[in-house]
């Protein structure tokens, strides 16, 4: 008998045969021990039953004369244990399969969907407030559960498994959906309620999940919105408004959001992925409830929340209560709802990520269906193994390494008494920009650490020459204009670099200087790179080129992270230090 029928005869449910090989990381289906079966073919359709059949008489025997192999009397598609079956004619089907019944139709093939959905298991789903993993979820939108919007320039067309990527995660407060008309502003076009910038690292050590308050003032840039019939329309920017109305508000789309992203912190959005209420509700049911810590009784006459101080498990509506949950905790603002929310999300990938939701294929589909039919994602990664792509990338970062930090603010200045929004803090914030930035992790991966101190400490290790001794020339790859010649004049005029020259712009633009030198300018270039602060990052060891004098010069090109002579350009190797948490660790919400 097939899988499938074993499973019906047995009931077991087929999804529960797919088990997990530790050696592989795969699922293998596994098919339970099954009764000794006959390797005899069974009765053709149209025969009698074995059951009912009677032996012949002899003049009745259908073999032909002289083959005597046959016994007398007996049916000759009806062959004893011990005999063969007969040869097949040459133009007859092949025999069924053992255990083929008459009428039985081959069960329909597993659907491409379902097999990635069980290839993928271990990953994380990112969805809206409770988002966290199972990559696999995305999969789903084959089947037709995830809905894609176009959002033009706004985000890539595809996804690349050698690159870091960020992906703008939004939970909107869109009141549709069963259940939900009675929550918040049930008139609500649907505005970007809750926003995690993920950004994950090139190497898959570790993630950084960046919350953005949404009542942050931002200035909301023009962006353009594709309409049915094909057409843009530009929406106009808006300045110190919240951040909130980047979606929604003047029929912005999640593109919008993205712009606003990007002109707010300087990080460029690859994707995004938006959710509705439904997504905690049925991704908490699928995998039988989240586990929270409360370090106080809570009865929100708001949300609906009540629970005892204390760990809990919850899912459904209980689930959605608690990420609303605002004026019981901390000083009932947004930014105290947002590390309840990340301390939420943290618990929801243990579950994900836990043997007991890995090992059930079952409970993989179900959560897979759960969260695509509350999920939109770009078109960029809209197609099967873009997603298959990323859900295997998304797997290989442990929850341990998933660094869960908000954008450093202060409380809004134009606001007198009672504050109600947020501004960005700059000289908090920017550091933390730059680290997502320059691809630096929040949480102390120490492979990470060894091999950036290493590389530096290869490169600039050694002997430096005197200023005077170095031969270079600078060139202007991405700086403002006029940026080598102000370089020149520094090193001449005030370091002593006098065999320098500026030679314009270079060939490439380039984003971050470089300097190329040959093995023996080693001492010259770390001499260089100390005048310069460069990193070690930033020398590049090769060859050197011949001036105009026809001497070996090193190259310095000023790329566009050039911010000036004098001007250190060390790019961040160390996260700024912030108000964290990972996501492997349990946090009673206060």
């Amino acid at each position: 008998m097939d899988a499938q029928g074993r499973g019906r005869a047995d009931d077991i449910d087929p999804a529960d045969q797919w088990v997990l090989n530790p050696n592989t990381g795969e699922y293998e289906l596994r098919l339970p021990p099954s009764g000794a079966q006959s390797g005899v073919p069974r009765p053709r359709r149209g025969s009698p039953s074995a059951a009912t059949r009677t032996r012949s008489a002899p003049g009745r025997d259908r073999a032909a004369p002289g083959r005597d192999r046959d016994a007398p009397g007996r049916d000759r598609e009806d062959p004893g244990p011990d005999v063969p079956g007969p040869r097949r004619r040459r133009a007859e089907p092949p025999e069924p399969l053992p255990g083929r019944r008459r009428g039985r139709n081959r069960p329909p093939k597993k659907s491409k969907a379902k097999k990635i959905v069980l290839w993928t298991g271990g990953t994380m789903a990112l969805v809206l407030v409770a988002v966290s993993g199972a990559a696999y979820a995305y999969l789903k939108h084959l089947e037709g559960n995830v809905q894609t919007e176009d959002v033009g320039g706004s985000a890539k067309d595809g996804f690349s498994k050698d690159e870091a990527f960020n992906i703008l995660i939004i939970g909107t407060d869109k009141r549709t959906g069963a259940g939900n008309a009675g929550y918040g502003d049930k008139n609500s076009v649907g505005h970007a309620d809750t926003n995690i910038l993920l950004h994950v690292a090139k190497d898959r050590t570790n993630a950084t999940a960046m919350s953005i308050p949404r009542d942050l003032i931002v200035d909301i840039p023009e962006c353009k919105t594709k309409q049915d019939d094909g057409t843009e329309k530009a929406i106009k920017p808006s300045e110190s408004v919240r951040f909130n109305t980047s979606l929604g508000q003047e029929d912005r789309n999640p593109g919008c959001t993205m712009d606003t992203v990007k002109a707010v912190t300087g990080i460029t959005v690859d994707h995004f992925m938006m959710a509705d209420f439904n997504a905690v509700k049925t991704l908490t049911t699928a995998v039988g409830g989240v586990d929270v810590c409360l370090a106080k009784d809570v009865d929100d006459a708001d949300s609906h929340l009540k629970l005892s101080a204390g760990k809990h498990t919850i899912e459904g509506e209980q689930a959605l209560a608690f990420v609303r949950t605002r004026h019981s905790f901390g000083n009932q603002g947004d930014l105290d709802r947002i590390k309840v929310q990340q301390q939420f999300v943290g618990s929801l990938m243990r579950k994900m990520s836990s043997s007991d939701t890995l090992t059930s294929p079952t409970k993989l589909v179900k959560l897979a269906e759960a969260a695509t039919k509350a999920l939109t994602v770009d078109t960029g990664i809209g197609n099967v193994n873009t997603l298959k792509d990323m859900a295997l990338e998304l797997k290989k970062v442990p929850p341990k390494n998933i660094t869960f930090t908000t954008v450093p603010v202060v409380d809004n200045p134009a606001e007198k008494g009672y504050h109600a929004t947020v501004v960005v803090d700059e000289a908090r914030a920017e550091p933390v920009f730059e680290a997502i930035k320059n691809d630096v992790s929040f949480s102390a991966v120490k492979q990470k650490e060894k091999k950036e101190k290493a590389a530096v400490a290869a490169r600039l290790k050694g002997s430096r020459s005197a200023a005077s001794e170095i031969r270079v020339d600078i060139y202007n790859g991405g700086a403002e204009s006029g940026s080598a010649q102000e370089t020149l004049n520094w090193l001449q005029n005030d370091e002593g670099v006098l065999k320098s020259s500026q030679l314009g712009n270079a060939d490439t633009p380039l984003s971050k200087t470089t300097l190329e030198y040959s093995p023996d300018q080693a001492d010259q270039a770390r001499k260089l790179a100390d005048l310069m602060g460069l990193s070690g990052s930033a020398m590049k060891p090769g060859k050197s080129e011949k001036n105009s004098q026809g001497l070996p010069a090193i190259v310095l090109t000023l790329g566009k992270d050039f911010k000036g002579a004098g001007v250190p350009l060390t790019a961040a190797t160390k996260a700024p230090d912030v108000e964290k948490s990972t996501a492997d660790k349990t946090v009673c919400a206060k």
